[in-house]
């Protein structure tokens, strides 16, 4: 037996139950304790608890009439007044007017087998149907269309089926299971206890045609406004009931007369094994969950201001929004944008991620769980989908991430108001790239320009019908929707590519966003910043060979093509290579490197030698690999390829006959091997943790749409990926020589790195720290250097924030440091406690003072900026004002290459020498684990007379902060308003405590107590 791998399991702060989950668990134990849950033997009849004593038709002729030709035609009104009057319809059964001509099946009909099986000596059924078991009614017109198309006589049926006309409706009522329940019982005395399925023909509203929805007959409400768990909607367009009825032959239906009450034939019919009574079995289709009185959170924050974090971040006299004022983001609920009708056509070049999840998400047919594994910490699924794995990632929640809003406040208002739109549409460009894209290519078609998009675009809705927000609602649910599918999916890089659809009118302003960003470049490093092209809004590229076309074609309109440029780091590389213009009072007066993510890969041992258009120079490293093979691993950890299906639709072979379906060579999917995950992580645990806390200010649902209570949550599973990565996959820690001489007691701890880039990489303000502690016998701290309080800000022996920790005066009125540039230089020998190893970078602005001009003359105006000149500006988080390198310690990957060779790969690239020179380390002294890079070491010279105690022990963590103090402090003083505001009530209500990031400081490894004996001993964390 293989053991299962230890590792950090994440933990929870869970709420207490609300009054409404008492209530429930008090009634529920009341019959319990009356005998009324009691189980007993089978009975020898099932029961049909849809029965009702008269027959459920309609009683109001005048509504029904008022309200028929609206349901007829869902696309004419807003969604919201659309699904109310529907509901009104449906509630007062005017589908079953059989006098106005419409027809029903001709009994309540299983969908799938029904078995039983004996456990602990009492019979168990199970319902393996599509849907539970259903009465279709069809309207007059859905009646002819079947009679012309789908005629009994299949000799008379036409080679090519003609359109469903709009207009048409069909009514999927459900059952309890089996149909043999209620299979006496006249279906107009039938109560649908499950709800119904129902499909209205529009093909002026969608491609596919359809508007698709889910009604109850209690406990259904129009989606919107949304309910506080910011549900998957019920109703709408291009639905993910497509998973299934993309499988159809023509129409989306698999509608058959044979079903149809006077007509020819008689239904499919499947095993029924309903000699005894039970329970209706769980139908797999759990679709609706009823809203509770609070949002679903994944831990308990804290309910009142962290005094902690308040008083260690020092940032008195701020606004301090309440629960109740806080502001909260749209809800997820809203994020459905569809192919229109008449496409795919640039107009519909990106849609939300609500169009994939129904195929692309584990457990969305209820029958098959491709795409999961059982999880070895519990009895729930691991869901191993595309759809999934990304959701929760910090990509997929980039359209939300509180921090980078509050990060474009200060952008906008304190460090570049004069540049305010420009710098909205470029960031928003990344974090919000289906709805910048989408706007331009709309607004370009329109008006010949390209405009910017704004912040407040990314806040529209389109309910109610004329709020002030309602015309870019398109453009805000794209925005939301994160760095979503279609960015990649549709990516288009490489000379090929390029000469193909760089005149395209999907990229009409990608000119002039290469421009801007990167004026320079050539090639692949045009693409930079996200400065990528995309392909046809006809297709989706994807990483696997001959793909199964007609389930996507039939959806979306989209054909899927294999690409082999979507498992080249390139892909991960336009977006992970940020190329800015630095900004001082509106003028450009040079560009910058911010991030380097993908150029410190392609410059260490990790690099492939691969690009999209072949080979670069140097070739592979020692350590090859893509950015893919660990951020999207295809393997688990013992290396074995994980096999698995790309996809759950409704196949041929695998599920319950049907009618009217597709062959098995068109809709049988192949398992593939090499099946990667969209893990896409970081050790960004504090956003996460922000997420599983505050779905309800964040505007997401935390249960997965699909394999909903099937599943472990979505964000727990992202944040065992972090935890997995920080302990596995980020580096190792050792403290050797550890030994007392001459009045002093040394240790050397080392640092080996384990990532392909730098550590930390990705933004400047990422950094990592070590804290080194001597210990007495019994374990208590004698010295420290790294110690924390319980805002992360690390601090001295007296609890005093060691210089550059924090910036700012309390009350944000100036910096504390008088332009000194105060902060942790890197050491090579620690010997106090005011002193840290802070691995990071650390720029400045441009100098205050000197006013830029756009004459010829600029220049001379203008400060200077840029790799090796002299910082005079003040320290900066501006990502758009990135003047002086004052210091990048971060430890270097191993095999990182000399100048010489990564001035030939920067070129091969299309970049300049600035890139080689800029992705270098800065202010490292002599130190020698900065030339080849791969870790770096240092002493800890203690002097004895400053250790209060007999030191008995040493010990080193490694720990990370991707929202350090000094830049959280520095977003509360440098905006005002909502964003920043929200981030600062997240931040004052995180509760942290007992969890892996306890303290704000991620741990990522640590060597343990280590013997102080007067000899060299060691300890390794690996």
């Amino acid at each position: 037996m293989i053991p299962f791998p230890k590792c950090r399991l994440p933990k929870l702060r869970f709420p207490k139950p609300s009054p409404v989950d008492r209530a429930i668990r008090r009634s529920v134990g009341v019959l319990a304790l009356c005998g009324l849950l009691a189980a007993g033997p089978a009975l020898a009849t099932p029961a049909c608890t849809a029965a009702q004593p008269a027959p459920l038709v309609p009683t109001d002729p005048a509504l029904c009439a008022s309200l028929a030709d609206a349901v007829r035609k869902p696309g004419d009104l807003p969604l919201d007044q659309y699904e109310a009057k529907l509901g009104d319809y449906l509630r007062n059964f005017c589908h079953r007017d059989e006098k106005a001509g419409w027809t029903r099946d001709k009994r309540v009909r299983d969908t799938g087998p029904y078995t039983a099986s004996l456990q602990d000596g009492q019979w168990v059924g199970t319902y393996a149907g599509t849907h539970a078991p259903v009465v279709i009614w069809y309207s007059p017109d859905m009646v002819e269309w079947l009679k012309v198309n789908r005629p009994s006589d299949e000799a008379a049926t036409p080679v090519v089926a003609a359109p469903v006309p709009d207009g048409a409706i069909m009514v999927k009522e459900m059952f309890p299971a089996p149909a043999a329940a209620c299979a006496g019982v006249d279906p107009l005395k039938l109560l649908p206890t499950s709800g119904a399925a129902v499909m209205v023909r529009d093909a002026k509203a969608s491609h596919d045609g359809w508007f698709w929805g889910w009604f109850g007959w209690s406990g259904w409400a129009p989606d919107y406004p949304p309910g506080p768990t910011n549900p998957l909607p019920n109703m709408g367009f291009g639905q993910y009931c497509l998973n299934c009825h993309a499988s159809a032959k023509s129409e989306h239906t698999f509608a058959s007369l044979k079903n149809m009450l006077g007509q020819p034939g008689q239904p499919l019919v499947f095993l029924s094994q309903d000699f005894f009574d039970a329970p209706s079995p769980e139908i797999h289709h759990r679709l609706v969950a009823l809203p509770t009185d609070d949002a679903k959170r994944l831990g308990q924050p804290q309910y009142g201001y962290d005094t902690d974090v308040t008083t260690g971040l020092k940032v008195a006299g701020l606004p301090k929004p309440t629960w109740e004022t806080v502001s909260k983001m749209p809800s997820e609920t809203y994020d459905n944008v569809w192919v229109k009708a008449g496409g795919p056509n640039v107009a519909s070049e990106f849609v939300t991620s609500d169009q994939c999840l129904g195929c692309h998400d584990a457990g969305s047919t209820g029958l098959q769980f491709d795409m999961t594994k059982p999880n070895p910490h519990g009895a729930k699924l691991l869901n191993l989908s595309p759809y999934a794995t990304w959701w929760t990632s910090p990509m997929g929640l980039a359209g939300r991430d509180p921090i980078f809003f509050a990060q474009l406040a200060s952008e906008t208002q304190t460090f570049h108001p004069e540049s305010s739109e420009l710098v909205q549409n470029t960031c928003l460009g990344c974090h919000g790239i289906l709805g910048q894209r989408q706007f331009s290519i709309d607004t370009f078609k329109e008006t010949g320009k390209c405009q910017n998009f704004l912040r407040t675009f990314a806040d529209a809705v389109p309910f109610p019908a004329g709020n002030p927000t309602a015309g870019h609602a398109t453009y805000g649910a794209l925005a939301r929707d994160g760095v979503s599918c279609t960015s990649c999916h549709r990516m288009a890089l490489g000379a090929e590519a390029t000469a193909q659809f760089k005149d395209a009118p999907q990229n009409a302003c990608i000119d002039e966003r290469q421009a801007f960003l990167n004026p320079d470049a050539t090639g692949f490093a045009k693409t930079f910043t996200g400065s990528f092209l995309v392909g046809p809004p006809d297709k989706i590229y994807g990483p696997f060979k001959d793909p199964k076309v007609k389930p996507m074609e039939q959806a979306l309109g989209n054909t899927p093509e294999y690409h082999a440029a979507i498992k080249n780091s390139e892909t991960c590389g336009t977006c992970h290579t940020v190329h800015l213009p630095v900004l001082d009072k509106g003028a450009v007066i040079g560009h910058v490197y911010e991030q380097t993510t993908y150029p410190e890969w392609a410059f260490s041992a990790y690099r492939t030698g691969e690009g999209v258009d072949g080979k670069l120079p140097g070739g592979a490293g020692s350590l090859a690999a893509s950015c893919q093979d660990c951020h999207m691993p295809s393997r688990d950890a013992n290396g074995k390829p994980y096999r698995s299906k790309i996809a759950s639709i409704q196949e041929y072979s695998n599920f319950p006959q049907a009618e009217n379906n597709l062959g098995p060579e068109d809709i049988d999917l192949p398992v593939r091997d090499g099946f990667a995950q969209h893990t896409l992580v970081g050790l960004n645990v504090f956003f996460t943790k922000m997420a599983q806390q505050f779905p309800d200010i964040l505007g997401i649902r935390t249960q997965d749409p699909m394999l909903v209570s099937k599943g472990v949550d979505p964000l727990i599973r992202t944040e065992q990926a972090m935890l997995d990565q920080a302990s596995a996959g980020t580096a190792a820690i050792a403290v050797t020589g550890v030994k007392t001489e001459g009045g002093t007691l040394n240790a050397t701890v080392a640092v080996t790195s384990k990532t392909g880039h730098k550590l930390p990489s990705g933004v400047g303000f990422r950094r990592a720290f070590i804290e080194f502690d001597v210990l007495d016998a019994n374990g208590a701290v004698l010295w420290a250097s790294g110690r924390t309080n319980g805002a992360g800000v690390i601090v001295d022996a007296a609890g005093k924030p060691v210089a550059g920790e924090l910036w700012w005066k309390d009350d944000c009125s100036g910096r504390t440091d008088g332009g000194k540039l105060a902060h942790q230089p890197h050491f090579q020998v620690v010997s106090r406690q005011d002193q840290a190893q802070i691995y990071q970078e650390l720029v400045t602005a441009p100098p205050a003072g000197v006013t830029p001009t756009k004459t010829a003359s600029a220049a001379k105006a203008a400060p200077v900026c840029g790799e090796g000149v002299k910082p005079t500006g003040e320290f900066t988080t501006s990502f758009l004002s990135i003047c002086g390198d004052v210091k990048d310690n971060r430890i270097l990957p191993h095999g990182f290459l000399k100048l010489e060779e990564r001035l030939k790969i920067s070129e091969a690239l299309g970049a300049g020498k600035d890139l080689a020179e800029d992705v270098g380390s800065t202010a490292v002294g002599d130190d020698p684990d900065y030339v080849d890079g791969g870790g770096d070491s240092l002493v800890y010279a203690v002097p004895l007379a400053d250790i209060k105690g007999t030191p008995a022990s040493v010990q080193a963590t490694l720990y990370y902060q991707a929202i350090p103090p000094y830049y959280l402090q520095d977003r509360f003083c440098t905006a005002k308003g909502a964003d920043t505001e929200r981030l600062y009530f997240l931040a004052g209500h995180l509760n942290l405590d007992g969890t892996e990031a306890a303290d704000w400081k991620l741990k990522l490894v640590g060597t343990g107590a280590v013997s102080v004996t007067g000899t060299s001993a060691a300890a390794v964390v690996k």
